[in-house]
C-alpha cells in the first residue's frame, strides 16, 4: 500500500528567458484578434514597439568571489554551482508583464551573481548557514513563473545575490494509497506530480494557469489556488505536512490529519514566499483519478444574476469541481474571438462554465442538479462544448500576452477575493480604477473580469487588463495596477487571492495585516533568519 521513491519519466522544463513558456507553443494571432486590437485600441498589429531582444541578454558582471565559489562547491559539488551568463538569465526572476517588459527593453539585467542546484536539504540548510555567515542574499527558485516580482534577485544591502533552485528535488518519496496522501519534492512541478500519481491511479487536482511549469514547492510558498480549487481545495488546503530548511535548522511541520497542538506551524511556511526558509518537501492529500467529467456551460443576462447563481452554488453540496463566470465584458470579447460561435447563445449577458469530477452517475446528478439552480436564478444551460474547449486551452493564456506584447499591446492581469455581498462593488472599483488611470494617460483599455474561485462566503475576481503601449509603457502599467490594487483593497478585499505578495503587493501588507501582523510577521523573520538573507525585499513588510 506503501511506496518509495519514483521518479517523473520526464525532466522539469525550462521557459524562454524572456518570455513565458516553450516558443514553439506560441501561435500568431488571429485575424479577428488583430481586427479587435485595431478597432478597439487602435493598435496597427502589423509591427508593435516591445519586440523580444536579438542576441540575448545582457546582463550585469557576477560579483561572486572566488573564495565564496569554491565554498559552495564544497557543498553541493562544482558541476552545481553557475556563474555562466547562458544559465543566470534564465534565473533573471518571475514571468509578469513587468518583467517581459524589461527583459524586451534591451537593458542590462540585473541577473542572480550564481544559481546553486543542491540535491538534498542537507545540502540546502549548508547552503543558508554559509550565506548567513557571509551576508549573502538567497532566493529561493522553483518554476519561475512569479507574476509579483516574487522571486526577483534583489540586493538591498548585499553584495551578492545567490539563487537556490530546487530544480534537482523532483522525486515523489513515498505514496500512501491507503490514507490517500503522497510526499513531494519541492521541484517537482505540476505535471510531474500528476504523472507520478497517476500511475497509482491518483491525482492532486491542483491546477492553476502556471500548471505546466510551476513547482509543488512554489505551490506552498505562494498559497497557490488552482482552476479545480471549488472541487479539490486549494493547494494550502492539500498540505498535511512540509519539511522547511532555515538557516538556523530543518523543521518539519505537520504529523497528523488534524492537531490542537497549539498554533499550526504549517500555516507560518505556506505563503512565506521563500523569505522564512526554503520548502524541501511536502505531503499532501491526494484522490482517486475521476471515473468521469461532466460539462456545463450557461448563459446568464447580467453579471450579478450569475453571481447569485455561483453563490448558491458554492454552499451545495454537490457543488462543481470548477466554477468560473466571466462578465460582459470577457464574455462579449471571447465569443468575438471565438472560430467556434455557437448557434445557442443569446446575445450579450455572461457566460459561465462549470465542471463535475466524479463517477459518471455522480458527476451527472450534480450537473442536473446544477442546471437547475441555474434556471431557476434566471439562466439557460448551453452546449457544453464551451467547456470542453476552455479546459482544451486553458493553459495557452500566458502565451497570447507574449503575443500581443509583439504587436504593441500591453496585457496584465490581476486579481483579489472577497465577500459575496461585496463582490460587485469591488469589481466595479477596480474597473474604474484601470479604465480612468489608462485612459487620462491617453491609452484606453479593454477590461474584463471574471469569478475565478468560489467559497460558501465569497469568491475571487480575476481581472485582466489591455491597452497600447505607446511610449514607456511599464510606467503606465504600473501606475494603473498600484490605482486599481488601491481601489480594491479599498473596499475591504484582499490584496491578492493566488498571486502572491511579491514586491509588487508588499506596500499594502501593513494596511492587510495591521500593526500586530507586522510585527509577528518580522519577529518570526527575525527568529528563522536572523541575519535577513531570506528572499529579501519580498513579503514582509
Amino acid at each position: 500500500m506503501t511506496s518509495s521513491i519514483e521518479l517523473p519519466a520526464a525532466p522539469t522544463p525550462s521557459m524562454a528567458w524572456d518570455a513565458w513558456g516553450n516558443a514553439s507553443e506560441r501561435a500568431p494571432l488571429s485575424e479577428s484578434t488583430r481586427s479587435m486590437l485595431e478597432a478597439a485600441l487602435g493598435i496597427a498589429t502589423t509591427h508593435g514597439p516591445t519586440r523580444r531582444v536579438v542576441g540575448g541578454p545582457r546582463l550585469r558582471r557576477s560579483r561572486l568571489a572566488e573564495r565564496r565559489r569554491r565554498a559552495l562547491e564544497a557543498i553541493v559539488g562544482a558541476e552545481h554551482v553557475s556563474t555562466d551568463d547562458a544559465v543566470r538569465a534564465f534565473f533573471l526572476g518571475g514571468k509578469s508583464t513587468f518583467d517581459l517588459l524589461a527583459r524586451r527593453s534591451g537593458a542590462v539585467q540585473n541577473a542572480p551573481d550564481a544559481i546553486v542546484f543542491p540535491g538534498t536539504a542537507e545540502e540546502i540548510e549548508a547552503v543558508l548557514r554559509y550565506c548567513s555567515e557571509e551576508a549573502v542574499a538567497v532566493v529561493p527558485f522553483g518554476g519561475g513563473t512569479s507574476v509579483v516580482g516574487g522571486v526577483d534577485p534583489v540586493r538591498e544591502w548585499f553584495d551578492t545575490v545567490l539563487t537556490i533552485s530546487t530544480r534537482r528535488l523532483c522525486t515523489m518519496t513515498n505514496v500512501d494509497e491507503f490514507s490517500r496522501t503522497a510526499t513531494l519534492q519541492a521541484g517537482v512541478t505540476g505535471p510531474q506530480a500528476e504523472e507520478m500519481l497517476g500511475r497509482h491511479g491518483l491525482t492532486l487536482g491542483h491546477y492553476p494557469q502556471s500548471f505546466v511549469y510551476a513547482s509543488i514547492g512554489g505551490f506552498a510558498a505562494t498559497r497557490s489556488s488552482g482552476q479545480a480549487s471549488a472541487g479539490y481545495g486549494r493547494f494550502d488546503d492539500m498540505v498535511e505536512s512540509m519539511s522547511v530548511v532555515t538557516p538556523v535548522g530543518i523543521t518539519h511541520t505537520g504529523r497528523a490529519p488534524a492537531s490542537a497542538a497549539g498554533p499550526d506551524l504549517r500555516q507560518v511556511f505556506l505563503g512565506s514566499e521563500g523569505t522564512l526558509g526554503v520548502i524541501t518537501s511536502v505531503t499532501l492529500r491526494v484522490h482517486p483519478v475521476p471515473e468521469s467529467t461532466e460539462y456545463r456551460s450557461w448563459w446568464f443576462p447580467d453579471f450579478a444574476t450569475g453571481v447569485g447563481a455561483l453563490r448558491v452554488l458554492a454552499a451545495h453540496s454537490g457543488r462543481p469541481t470548477v466554477m468560473r463566470l466571466s462578465d460582459e465584458a470577457e464574455t462579449a470579447v471571447d465569443t468575438a474571438l471565438s472560430s467556434e460561435h455557437a448557434a445557442d447563445t443569446p446575445t450579450g449577458g455572461c457566460i459561465a462554465i462549470a465542471t463535475f469530477d466524479g463517477s459518471h452517475a455522480d458527476a451527472m446528478v450534480r450537473a442536473t442538479d446544477a442546471d437547475a439552480v441555474v434556471r431557476l436564478a434566471g439562466g439557460e444551460v448551453l452546449d457544453a462544448d464551451r467547456a470542453r474547449r476552455w479546459e482544451h486551452t486553458r493553459f495557452d493564456s500566458p502565451y497570447l500576452r507574449d503575443t500581443l506584447l509583439d504587436v504593441g499591446a500591453v496585457a496584465e492581469t490581476l486579481e483579489t477575493a472577497t465577500s459575496w455581498s461585496d463582490l460587485s462593488r469591488v469589481r466595479d472599483a477596480v474597473t474604474a480604477a484601470l479604465i480612468d488611470t489608462l485612459t487620462s494617460e491617453g491609452t484606453p483599455p479593454i477590461v474584463m473580469c471574471h469569478v475565478s474561485h468560489v467559497y460558501a462566503t465569497g469568491a475571487s475576481l480575476y481581472f485582466t487588463v489591455v491597452f497600447a503601449a505607446a511610449d514607456d509603457p511599464s510606467t503606465r502599467l504600473r501606475v494603473a495596477k498600484d490605482a486599481a490594487v488601491t481601489a480594491s483593497t479599498g473596499t475591504g478585499a484582499t490584496v491578492t487571492h493566488h498571486h502572491g505578495v511579491g514586491r509588487d503587493h508588499r506596500q499594502w501588507m501593513p494596511e492587510e495585516i495591521g500593526h500586530v501582523g507586522t510585527t509577528l510577521l518580522r519577529a518570526i523573520k527575525s527568529a528563522v533568519d536572523p541575519a535577513g538573507v531570506l528572499n529579501p525585499g519580498k513579503l514582509i513588510p
